[in-house]
């Protein structure tokens, strides 16, 4: 499967990305670090063993851009539309399910500071972790 820099993802490569990025050491490793890029030429070679050839720009870059729709259509369902969908959205919620997401939380001096929830997290998901 060859991809040049400006090409769209195909269905097969999201797929690819998708199972790479689920596994648990893969999603450990992503959360928090913002150091990442051995994290992506790691995820770029794991592609290339499956026939995705991407480098590891455009694997970040996927990434990112997953991640962002991802949380967009999320926030827009807890919202009460559910009209906005994605491709692929149960298959990142299966991943990003737990993923603490930072929010703001206003101090008493009206500055605001960054605070770590989990969502979704119930006591029966959690322990098949």
């Amino acid at each position: 499967m060859e991809s040049g820099a400006g090409k769209h993802w195909t269905e097969e490569e999201v797929k690819a990305l998708l199972s790479v990025w689920s596994e648990k050491n893969i999603r450990k490793q992503l959360h928090g670090t913002l150091r990442n890029k051995g994290i992506f030429i790691y995820i770029a070679k794991r592609l290339q063993e499956l026939g995705v050839c991407r480098d590891w720009k455009q694997c970040r870059a996927k990434y990112k851009n997953l991640k962002y729709e991802y949380r967009t259509v999320k926030y827009a369902h807890n919202s009460g539309d559910v009209t906005k969908t994605m491709k692929f959205f149960h298959d990142l919620d299966a991943i990003l399910r737990y993923e603490p997401v930072t929010q703001l939380a206003a101090e008493e001096n009206g500055r605001c500071s960054a605070t770590e929830t989990q969502l979704n997290t119930s006591p029966t998901t959690d322990s098949a972790k």
